[in-house]
């Protein structure tokens, strides 16, 4: 099959190293900017426009849901029945649309956090000292992640607010939401015409950089997985969405990330895309299948029940400083020999930003340069092991985390999974979760 693969920041060079050994003929386009140009490098043919390769590909997989979207929209319009797995805008607008996002939560019967659009820090400001209570911020759009933030007390998001707005940081609108406590948890679902493929996903997102929560807010640190058939979460948040989802033409995955308190599950935000490192974490839970066979049927709209029910996957990212701030700091971060790597794609190793290059090896006549893996960023892979519950997986990931070597430091949370000791009887005595075990 010929895949090509539309992922601006290389988030897919795992996919497409896996894809390539699995006898596919892989272009992987990566941009050519000084964050992700040596991505990929030696492992995939990288190519740097998308658009001559549309017509050549049998399967069009696209890992954003910001960049190239009205290219892809338009290309699915002018080739009906074409496979391309990919967001398209009234999808994206979902995600990136906070106020857009919630509205088709609320049309769907389901009830959403208060929360106020604002396009000025002043009037936010005032809103905050009026309600004196703990609110959340949220940007809109593809904005920076550091807006975000869950405040400990007015007062503190006043701070926050009033320093976004001296750095000139405001670029779209973004909301004040209120803060509930509970438990995070999310669900998520593969659709493609009209429908739900077999199997929920559901999982916990580990956000911040340090142990117990601590630190800069990275996106992910790790992440538990499993997929299940029957999910109280995904028929509360997912099911109701079915009708919006088939009129918009939707196919590709969805997530809603929830807050659980004493009394119900709130839905906080959509994802329309692929999630990182949730995909490296699904792809180590399928069932051996070729997983671009796999896409193909989903594009096609045919149930291909892929996952390994029930098993329980935990992915950890390992990274290199500057991480997360490289590309401020300008640091250097090619190059790094990876070792405990293989020229081959290997079970529960799933590589991020690296390439091939050479690195001194040991061998029985000694130490020699040879090709080897070697970085090509700050974000190395997702570690995933998996087991029968999450301390298994727990245990499986870290015990191979140990046997790679970096010589530059390596940084990973030793803590992802922890918290569900505590978390699981809660959330299942409340029916989430069921027959999960720590």
């Amino acid at each position: 099959m010929r895949i090509l693969i539309v992922d601006e920041k290389g988030f897919m060079l795992d996919f497409a190293w896996r894809a390539k050994h699995n006898g596919h003929d892989v272009k992987h386009y990566i941009r050519d900017h000084a964050h992700s140009k040596d991505i990929g490098i030696g492992l995939v043919e990288v190519v740097r426009e998308f658009t001559p390769w549309l017509r050549w590909a049998d399967l069009i997989v696209a890992s954003d849901n910001v960049k190239y979207i009205h290219e892809l929209d338009n290309w699915r319009a002018n080739n009906p029945g074409c496979c391309c797995l990919s967001c398209n805008g009234a999808g994206a607008e979902l995600e990136l649309d906070r106020i857009a996002g919630m509205k088709v939560l609320q049309d769907a019967g389901i009830v959403t956090p208060m929360y106020k659009e604002f396009d000025d820090y002043d009037k936010a400001i005032a809103y905050v000292k009026k309600e004196d209570r703990r609110l959340v911020s949220k940007p809109n759009g593809d904005a920076d992640k550091s807006l975000s933030y869950v405040s400990k007390t007015p007062a503190d998001m006043v701070y926050m607010l009033e320093r976004w707005q001296k750095a000139g940081k405001l670029k779209d609108s973004f909301i004040l939401q209120d803060f509930i406590p509970g438990i995070e948890m999310a669900v998520g679902g593969w659709f493609s015409h009209g429908e739900w493929n077999e199997g929920w996903c559901e999982n916990w997102e580990f956000k911040k950089f340090m142990n117990d929560d601590l630190g800069v807010a990275t996106g992910e640190q790790g992440t538990i997985v499993r997929h299940v058939k029957n999910s109280k979460l995904a028929r509360e948040m997912l099911v109701p969405l079915t009708k919006h989802l088939a009129e918009i033409g939707y196919i590709g995955y969805v997530d809603v990330n929830c807050i659980i308190d004493e009394d119900q599950a709130w839905p906080l935000e959509l994802t329309m895309r692929f999630g990182w490192p949730t995909f490296q974490i699904q792809s180590e839970l399928m069932n051996g299948d070729d997983p671009a066979e796999w896409m193909v049927n989903l594009c096609q709209g045919s149930d291909h029940p892929i996952f390994q029910a029930e098993r329980v996957g935990c992915g950890v990212v390992m990274s290199i400083p500057d991480y997360p701030y490289s590309h401020v700091t300008k640091k250097e971060v090619c190059g790094v020999p990876i070792y405990g790597t293989r020229l081959a794609p290997q079970s529960q190793i799933h590589l991020a930003e690296v390439m091939l290059g050479e690195a001194p090896i040991e061998t029985k006549s000694g130490i020699v340069t040879a090709p080897h893996i070697v970085t090509a960023g700050d974000y190395l892979l997702v570690m995933v092991g998996t087991g029968g519950s999450v301390s298994q997986a727990r245990q499986q990931a870290y015990r191979s985390l140990r046997k790679i070597v970096v010589p530059n430091s390596p940084m990973y949370r030793t803590d992802i999974g922890e918290r569900l000791r505590k978390e699981l009887p809660i959330l299942q005595a409340q029916g989430y979760a069921t027959g999960l075990a720590y």
